[in-house]
């Protein structure tokens, strides 16, 4: 039986477009479905799910909403609704791929909906907007593929056509395609890595896939951060070594790349295995040199390229560091280790560099002893966070945890 790739758009503005779209799909062979969630007018041709369902889904009436014309009501109401809609569509097997195609309002609305998938469903925006600046609003951790529509979704013409045409064929594709078998069946261990802990997870991957492990890295950016937590949330996960934090320090400091108040907290509520230590605590991140914030300027800070400055902590921010981490570890459902690396957390925080600070560190650390509770295992290891014995060390008390765990059902 032939694939369903759901199509969702506003109807009463951009019919046309959307048509095209449903009959190139079509043309591949695939079955469509088309689920209208305008609120302005008629559809342009029939859908197969309608906006008045969708908005019923949302939890109002369509036709209060038009009579309201309170835009605010009706997109929270659509959002609600389409998402409601594409959830029940894939848990009854009629949706094997999403594409929609929108301006700014219905770009949030679809994408909202599409990240309520899982990973691994194909999904496709084709937008006016993505090509304009930050999309991490429209991404969040779900792996969403943006493409431009380079003119505004208005009408078919010679530009729109042959855009509209590469996205059947990128949907069709993507539905079409079937994932190879992974023949190793190895269970899952995440890590996360920046630049400046890049030797101690290298060394640390290197042991796990020796112990029969697939690991996964996650680079700290904030989005990094985020999208590792929703992959253990989702249940892919087996165990985590979470050994670069850095992301605490930019929500401490207001960085660039913070993953937001509940960084650290997703593997203790799921109860997996987690190895933590302070990595890149010693760091907050700002754009180039002219973005750093005037309140900062004085302190000591790392052009690590043109783009992207480092200012290091001072040992007030490595305390709420600190005591966040052992707030994350005191929570966990599951068994959790805490390492600190007592010669330095990062590359630059290493005798002679530029980071290196002990009292900082030291600060950090001392935190995490006070506030840990006194049955998890805080290891104290002679080296840099880089020096092959903290990963090697990382590593056996993972594998340890592993082999003495416990099934945690999530909370």
């Amino acid at each position: 039986m032939a694939k369903t790739v759901v199509i969702v758009g506003t109807l009463d503005t951009k019919g046309a477009d959307l048509q095209l779209l449903r009959d190139l799909i079509r043309a591949r062979g695939l079955q469509t479905l088309v689920v209208d969630f305008g609120v302005l007018g008629d559809p342009a041709f029939p859908p197969d799910i309608t906006a008045a369902q969708v908005a019923r889904a949302g939890g109002e009436d369509l036709s209060a909403l038009r009579t309201t014309r309170d835009k605010t009501r009706a997109m929270r109401t659509m959002e609600r609704g389409l998402s409601t809609v594409v959830r029940e569509l894939f848990a009854t097997g009629r949706l094997h791929g999403i594409v929609g195609m929108a301006g700014g309002g219905g770009t949030s609305i679809a994408t909202a909906a599409m990240r309520q998938l899982p990973i691994g469903v194909p999904k496709l925006m084709v937008s006016s907007v993505v090509a304009t600046g930050d999309v991490a609003q429209f991404i969040g951790t779900r792996d969403i593929t943006l493409m431009p529509s380079i003119v505004d979704v208005a009408g078919v013409n010679s530009i729109s056509r042959r855009i509209y045409a590469n996205a059947a064929g990128a949907i069709a594709g993507m539905v079409e395609q079937a994932v190879p078998a992974d023949q190793s069946d190895r269970p899952i261990i995440v890590a996360s890595m920046f630049g400046n802990t890049t030797p101690c997870v290298m060394r640390a991957r290197e042991l796990l896939e020796v112990a029969g492990y697939e690991v996964l890295v996650f680079h700290a950016t904030g989005s990094g951060g985020r999208t590792m937590e929703a992959l253990i949330e989702a249940g892919f996960v087996t165990a985590c070594m979470d050994v670069t934090t850095t992301e605490l320090a930019d929500e401490v400091c207001g960085g660039v790349m913070s993953a937001g108040p509940e960084r650290l907290m997703m593997a203790g509520r799921i109860g997996i295995p987690t190895v933590i230590a302070p990595g890149c605590v010693d760091m907050v991140n700002f754009w180039a040199r002219e973005t750093v914030p005037p309140h900062y300027q004085q302190r000591c800070l790392y052009e690590w390229n043109p783009n992207v400055t480092l200012m290091r902590t001072n040992p007030d921010e490595n305390r709420q560091i600190g005591e966040w981490i052992a707030r994350a570890a005191n929570a966990a459902q599951g068994p959790v280790a805490v390492l600190l690396p007592l010669r330095g957390v990062s590359q630059l925080d290493s005798p002679g560099g530029p980071f290196w600070d002990p009292e900082a560190d030291a600060a950090c650390f001392a935190a995490i002893r006070e506030h840990l509770r006194p049955d998890i295992q805080l290891i104290e290891v002679d080296a840099n966070i880089n020096d092959p014995e903290f990963a090697e060390r990382a590593v056996g008390v993972l594998l340890d945890l592993l082999a003495t765990r416990r099934p945690v059902a999530p909370q």
